[in-house]
C-alpha cells in the first residue's frame, strides 16, 4: 500500500470513527445519561449568530435579513437549521466551504460552525426555536459601521474613482484609471483588503445574489512605479521587479489576504494602483461605485526574509466541460522549484465548479492539504494559521483537482445543455489555484521544520511537511547524543 493510500484511509477511519461516536453519543450514551439541557435562543443560539452571522445579517448589512434579535431571528429558524446544515457547499451559511474531514483543519478568519454547533441550532428548531432566559443573552455585538475593517484598522486606505453600471448594463472588461498610492517611503504590507463601496442597498430591489450589492466582479492589479516605463508581461505577473509588483486577486464576497509575517509585500514609494482586467456586471439598479484598499503595515525598518513565490497552478486556457454531467474533473500539477511555505490555497473555478483539492506528492507520500467546496456567488481564500502553513521540499508536486457539476442540480449554471470551454464570462470555465505562497533558502527550510517539529512534540507524522519526521528523528538522535556525551 502506498504512503499517500495510507494516509488518506487513515483520515476516513479517523472520519468514520467520529461519526460513529457522534452517534452513539445521540443514542446508545444518550440513553444513558440524564436529558441533555434545553438549546435555547439566549444561552445558545445568539453567541454563534453574533460570531458568524451578523457581520452580514445585521440592519444596514449584506445580509438579506437582521439577524441580531430574537424576535429577528424565530421567523427564520427552520431556513437557518436549513443553511448552516447543507455542510461545504453551495448555499451553505456561513458561507464558509473547507471540508472537514480531510486535510489541515486551522485557517485564519474562519467563521464555520463546529458540527457541535450546527447540531445545537438544528436541535433549536425543532424544539420550537425557545427564547430561553432572558439573563443568559449576551450584550448586543456593537458593529463600528457597514464598512468595518476585517484586517483592524488599515494604516493606508487609498480609493479609486467611482464608477457608473446602469441597471441592465452589458458585462464589461477593461482598464481603471490608475491610482496614485499617497506614501513618501517604501513600506512593506503584512495584510490586505479591497472593499467595494457603493450606493446599492439589499432593499431597493435587484438581482436576489451576493451581486445585488456589488457590480465589481474582480479586478487583477499590480502596484508599479513608472508608468511611463515599457515593463514586460512577465513581470506583470511576477515581484521580481521591485517596481513592479502583483497582489492577491479581489473578488466578490472575497475576504482579507494576510501575508507571511517574514514576507511582507513591498508598496513603493511613488507606486500607483494599475489594472487592465476589471470586470464590473449590472446588479439590476443603477448603482455609483469605487473600490478601497486598505493595507496594514509592517513596522519601519522591516526587512522580509523569505520571497514571494512566483509560479502558476491551474489552467484557464483549455477547458472541456461537457454538458448534462456531474462530477467531471480537472487536473493540474506544478513542481517546487525551492522549497516553499503555502501561506493560502484560494481554488478559483466558474460557474459549473463545486469542489477544488490541493494535494502535495513527494516521492510516493501524498498528503491531501485541503479540500473546499466552492460556490461562485463567494469567493473565498483559505489562510492557513502559522503553525500549520504547508512546508514543502524542493522537487514537491502540487496536485490540484477541481470538480464540475454541468447538470441542472447546479444553480450557477445558466444552461446545463451546453458545453463550455474556457473563457473569462462566468459561464465558460477557470481553473486555478490563487493562493499565496513563499520560497526559502535551504537554511529557513531546516529552521521552519524544527519549529514545527518542536511544536508538535511526539508526533512523527506532521499533515503538510512530509520531511519533518526525518527531522525529528535526527533532533532526536542529537539529543541522545548530547545527553551521551554529558554523561562521560
Amino acid at each position: 500500500m502506498k504512503v499517500g493510500q495510507a494516509w488518506k484511509i487513515a483520515l476516513g477511519v479517523a472520519a468514520v470513527g467520529a461519526v460513529a461516536t457522534f452517534g452513539m453519543s445521540s443514542s446508545v450514551v444518550g440513553a444513558q445519561a440524564p436529558a441533555t439541557p434545553d438549546v435555547t435562543y439566549t444561552k445558545d443560539i445568539a453567541p454563534i449568530l453574533q460570531r458568524s452571522c451578523e457581520n452580514c445579517h445585521r440592519p444596514g448589512g449584506g445580509g438579506p435579513m437582521p439577524l441580531t434579535t430574537y424576535e429577528e431571528v424565530r421567523p427564520w429558524a427552520r431556513a437557518i437549521k436549513t443553511r448552516t446544515g447543507i455542510g461545504p457547499h453551495a448555499g451553505v451559511m456561513p458561507p464558509w466551504y473547507l471540508e472537514k474531514n480531510i486535510g489541515i483543519q486551522k485557517y485564519k478568519d474562519d467563521p464555520s460552525l463546529s458540527a457541535e454547533e450546527v447540531a445545537k441550532v438544528a436541535k433549536w428548531a425543532d424544539s420550537g426555536a425557545p427564547r430561553g432566559n432572558p439573563a443568559d443573552m449576551p450584550p448586543a455585538r456593537q458593529w463600528a459601521d457597514n464598512n468595518t475593517w476585517r484586517i483592524g484598522t488599515p494604516d493606508l486606505i487609498v480609493k479609486t474613482k467611482d464608477i457608473v453600471v446602469k441597471a441592465n448594463a452589458p458585462d464589461w472588461w477593461g482598464e481603471i484609471e490608475p491610482v496614485p498610492i499617497p506614501i513618501d517611503e517604501d513600506r512593506y504590507v503584512l495584510a490586505v483588503e479591497i472593499k467595494e463601496v457603493n450606493n446599492a442597498t439589499v432593499s431597493n430591489g435587484g438581482r436576489e445574489t451576493v451581486g445585488s450589492l456589488f457590480v465589481w466582479h474582480h479586478l487583477i492589479y499590480r502596484t508599479q512605479v513608472g508608468l511611463d516605463q515599457d515593463v514586460a508581461t512577465a513581470d506583470l505577473d511576477t515581484s521580481s521587479s521591485e517596481n513592479v509588483v502583483g497582489w492577491p486577486v479581489h473578488e466578490v464576497g472575497r475576504n482579507p489576504d494576510y501575508f507571511d509575517p517574514k514576507a511582507a509585500r513591498l508598496l513603493k514609494k511613488g507606486s500607483y494602483i494599475v489594472s487592465d482586467s476589471l470586470h464590473t456586471h449590472s446588479s439590476g439598479k443603477d448603482v455609483t461605485s469605487h473600490l478601497e484598499f486598505g493595507y496594514k503595515f509592517a513596522p519601519k525598518g522591516y526587512k522580509p526574509l523569505y520571497k514571494r513565490a512566483s509560479y502558476s497552478l491551474g489552467n484557464g486556457v483549455d477547458i472541456d466541460i461537457t454538458g448534462m454531467e456531474k462530477d467531471q474533473q480537472l487536473h493540474a500539477y506544478a513542481v517546487l522549484p525551492e522549497p516553499t511555505k503555502i501561506i493560502s490555497f484560494e481554488p478559483h473555478l466558474h460557474a459549473p465548479g463545486t469542489r477544488m483539492c490541493l494535494e502535495a506528492i513527494w516521492g510516493y507520500n501524498i498528503q491531501t492539504l485541503s479540500c473546499v467546496g466552492y460556490d461562485h456567488n463567494w469567493v473565498r481564500g483559505y489562510s492557513y494559521a502559522d503553525d500549520v502553513a504547508p512546508l514543502l521540499p524542493k522537487g514537491t508536486i502540487l496536485h490540484i483537482i477541481g470538480y464540475m457539476d454541468n447538470t441542472a442540480g447546479n444553480k450557477n449554471v445558466a444552461d446545463p445543455r451546453n458545453w463550455s470551454g474556457s473563457g473569462n464570462r462566468s459561464i465558460t470555465n477557470m481553473f486555478i489555484d490563487l493562493g499565496n505562497r513563499v520560497h526559502m533558502t535551504e537554511e529557513q527550510f531546516q529552521e521552519e521544520m524544527r519549529a514545527r517539529v518542536a511544536a508538535n512534540p511526539g508526533k512523527d507524522i506532521i499533515l503538510g511537511c512530509p520531511l519533518c519526521g526525518v527531522v525529528a528523528q535526527q533532533m532526536k538522535a542529537g539529543a541522545r547524543t548530547t545527553q551521551q556525551q554529558q554523561q562521560q
